[in-house]
């Protein structure tokens, strides 16, 4: 059987945070309720008992607004209409404020087995100042009950190059996070996405420069690996054997289907998107969605995702353009951006911070 991620985007959440520019609109339980209809009559036209699904992420937006019983359906009809892996990994975002210890039991019941939880930080004036509704106590305890109950699989997100952010506040964060039952980090670098409301000089001003930004970076990588997170993609890190396995899909160019609105895919060799309005999404038997490349996945947008992975990139898999790689390999690794063993190729941390221009340099 051929093996298959699915993502469900769940546009719904309770507040905007400012520097989001994800598709999501405000919660109600009517729009909820209609928006899990339509995931289910989509699952149903998609629906191929000859393909194995391994994994399921539901991603957003804060899926875990939605009740366990909706979230147990979607999971349900998956498994009816396609043929699931008894050890499937099934992921759930999540915002802090949502996760009452109840909630997590029932959501233990229903197949899930990873939680994603929005943390960002473990510093309370930093969270207000990112918009957060949750206290860095509220994060804490979250975490803690999804362990009681029977989460063995906890990733956190953590968000990096704040205004203002110092080495010593990073590593404060840093600290607590790993102190805590999780097995996963997901650390982004803060960026003020076009018209967004940190899409503004009061914002601009305040972020660290390169520098700086360099600085953050490498540190977090360090103290990360030093507390057993060890760093497997630009901006992943994981306890061994807890690297996301549907993240992967992603950068290994695996069959991945989404549904709702604003969700992405790429399945039986076409990358397509559903436009980012709900109402239509609901409204319309089927999503209707773009094609947007009729032909993926090949050498430069492999290249691209595989060199994201700390894994890289195996020359042995394009060899009408290793000589060319392999030429221009020598300075990358003379100057500290790119390690090769002979038969693979990969980016050191340092050479994560300049990702674009080293694969630009690399690739194309």
């Amino acid at each position: 059987m051929r093996d298959l991620g699915i993502y469900i985007h769940v546009p719904f959440c309770g507040k905007k945070c400012g520097y989001c520019d994800f598709y999501s609109v405000g919660y109600t339980r009517q729009t909820a309720e209609e928006y899990v209809s339509a995931v289910l009559r989509n699952i149903r036209h998609y629906g191929d008992t000859e393909r194995k699904v391994s994994t399921v992420y539901f991603g957003g937006g804060t899926p875990s607004l939605l009740t366990s019983v909706q979230i147990g359906s979607i999971i349900d009809e998956i498994r009816n209409c396609f043929s699931i892996d008894e050890q499937a990994e099934i992921t759930i975002e999540a915002n802090p404020c949502t996760l009452s210890a109840e909630k997590l039991s029932e959501l233990r019941n229903t197949s899930v087995n990873r939680l994603s939880i929005g943390v960002q930080s473990m510093i309370d004036s930093e969270l207000k100042m990112l918009g957060r509704v949750h206290s860095a106590e509220r994060a804490e305890q979250a975490v803690l009950d999804a362990h009681r109950a029977g989460f063995e699989n906890i990733s956190c997100d953590l968000m990096i190059a704040l205004p203002g952010q110092k080495p010593d506040s990073l590593r404060y964060s840093a600290e607590k996070l790993t102190s805590l039952p999780i097995q996963h980090i997901s650390a982004y670098i803060l960026k003020t996405e076009e018209g967004t409301p940190f899409d503004c000089e009061d914002i601009k001003l305040r972020l660290p420069d390169e520098d700086g930004t360099a600085e953050l970076y490498l540190e977090m990588v360090r103290l990360l690996e030093e507390r057993g997170f060890m760093q497997y993609e630009v901006s992943n890190f994981a306890r061994a054997g807890f690297e996301s396995r549907h993240n992967c899909r992603y950068w290994k160019c695996e069959d991945y289907l989404g549904i709702g609105p604003a969700a992405h895919s790429c399945y039986n060799g076409r990358r397509f998107a559903v436009e980012r309005d709900i109402a239509k999404f609901i409204s319309d038997d089927v999503q209707q969605v773009t094609v947007t490349d009729e032909s993926p996945c090949g050498f430069e947008e492999y290249a691209m995702l595989r060199l994201r992975l700390k894994e890289g990139l195996y020359l042995g898999d394009f060899p009408e353009h290793r000589a060319d790689i392999e030429r221009k390999l020598p300075p990358l690794v003379k100057d500290g951006y790119a390690e090769t063993d002979g038969e693979r190729v990969w980016l050191t941390p340092k050479g994560f911070l300049m990702s674009n221009s080293v694969i630009e340099y690399l690739v194309f």
